[in-house]
């Protein structure tokens, strides 16, 4: 099982956010922004922050996908 990403970069694109302005209001650092867009594994704490200034659930933001 594999973590994917996709639905947080299409939520950015509905918000006309960019990555870099994610990242700064986030908190979180250009590593853990590189890991989510390779779909890596990040630690929760990112993944609160960033649902945080969104304003959603990290249901919006990940899903679970088959490897």
């Amino acid at each position: 099982m594999a973590a994917s990403y996709k639905k947080l970069w299409k939520l950015l694109i509905d918000k006309e956010m960019k990555k870099e302005d994610l990242r700064k209001a986030a908190g979180i650092t250009t590593t853990a922004m590189a890991k989510l867009g390779k779909n890596e594994d990040v630690n929760t704490s990112v993944l609160l922050k960033i649902c945080n200034v969104l304003q959603c659930d990290i249901s919006d933001i990940m899903e679970v996908v088959g490897d």
